[in-house]
């Protein structure tokens, strides 16, 4: 009986899988992660790891476990928080999600995308105030999208999507990345331009490239002064792309049209400057956030924990 430890409570089916596979399954936390200490003596002893981004999968992590362990398998599509050359120095395999947030992502980033442009929250907000008093022509006026164009920094499974719907809305699609994706370009008629050149040109300019250390801050404060004035930031790919701080500075200067925000720099803490701003809108995170995405990707750790530990391929190993 192999031994199966789970960083947090994750949506079904992934313990009953496990389980259901004989093996011993101890979930170390319930909503909150488990401190580091806490993390560290849960996984002693382990054969297998289940890790969250919030996981710091390190040397010491792998160790703490011991040379018994076989697998980690983390609860994401990026692997921002796993030391990969630690895992593969220790023999760990290390499997993900990829592929699973597509569809749910693309539709996060129009959820902000439009509640910045078209005042939702505002209007939210004024409507169950009980202080409205009815329609008026001047009120809560926000930024008509058909004909504009919408700039994606990243034109991989998740900006492919996004840059699908904008063609839904009438929007022309350009955008930057480390090499052309030609047949991108075919299904969504999107320009390729140089990063100068999009910063100048989106209306909406929508994130979805990864963290590495070339991508930190790439949204500085020289790129947020380039940016058109009265533009649209979105982020759904990974906080630390967006310098918050430069970000407040442009918001307050009212350079900006608006920015919505699904990651932050510091997450789970965002710049506390940032939630007064009415023309920004905040999310926790929900991204992945559906019922069919969060159970596929509990599914997909799940059965990458036992097709390893009973020595059978897996699809989506990173390591």
């Amino acid at each position: 009986m192999a031994q199966v430890r789970v960083a947090r409570r994750l949506p079904e089916p992934a313990v009953r899988l496990l389980e259901r596979a004989g093996h011993d399954v101890q979930v170390l936390a319930d909503e909150r992660p488990p401190d580091r200490a806490a993390l560290l003596a849960g996984v002693a002893g382990a054969d297998a790891i289940v890790t969250l981004l919030s996981d710091r999968v390190d040397g010491e992590l792998l160790d703490a476990a011991g040379p018994g362990l076989r697998i980690v398998a983390n609860y994401a599509v990026g692997l921002d928080n796993v030391d990969l050359e630690a895992c593969r120095a220790r023999g760990v395999r290390v499997a993900h999600t990829p592929g699973v947030l597509t569809e749910e992502t693309a539709d996060m980033t129009w959820a902000l995308a439009l509640a910045v442009a078209r005042r939702v929250v505002e209007g939210h907000r004024l409507a169950a105030s009980g202080r409205w008093t009815g329609w008026a022509p001047m009120q809560l006026l926000g930024t008509s999208l058909h004909g504009r164009t919408f700039g994606v920094v990243g034109l991989g499974r998740i900006g492919r999507a996004a840059a699908r719907r904008a063609r839904g809305f009438g929007m022309r699609v350009a955008y930057a990345g480390r090499s052309r994706n030609e047949e991108a370009e075919r299904e969504t008629d999107a320009r390729p331009l140089a990063f100068e050149e999009l910063l100048a040109e989106a209306d909406v300019l929508s994130l979805h490239c990864p963290s590495t250390p070339s991508t930190r801050h790439l949204i500085d404060a020289d790129a947020l002064a380039r940016m058109k004035p009265g533009a649209i930031l979105v982020n759904t790919a990974r906080g630390d792309v967006v310098d918050e701080q430069a970000l407040v500075d442009a918001l307050a200067e009212e350079r900006l049209g608006g920015a919505g925000l699904d990651v932050f720099e510091r997450e789970p803490r965002i710049h506390p400057r940032l939630a007064a701003f009415s023309n920004v809108v905040l999310a926790p995170h929900l991204g992945s956030a559906t019922v069919r995405a969060r159970s596929e990707m509990a599914r997909m750790v799940a059965e990458a924990v036992v097709e390893v530990l009973e020595g059978r391929e897996v699809a989506h190993l990173a390591a």
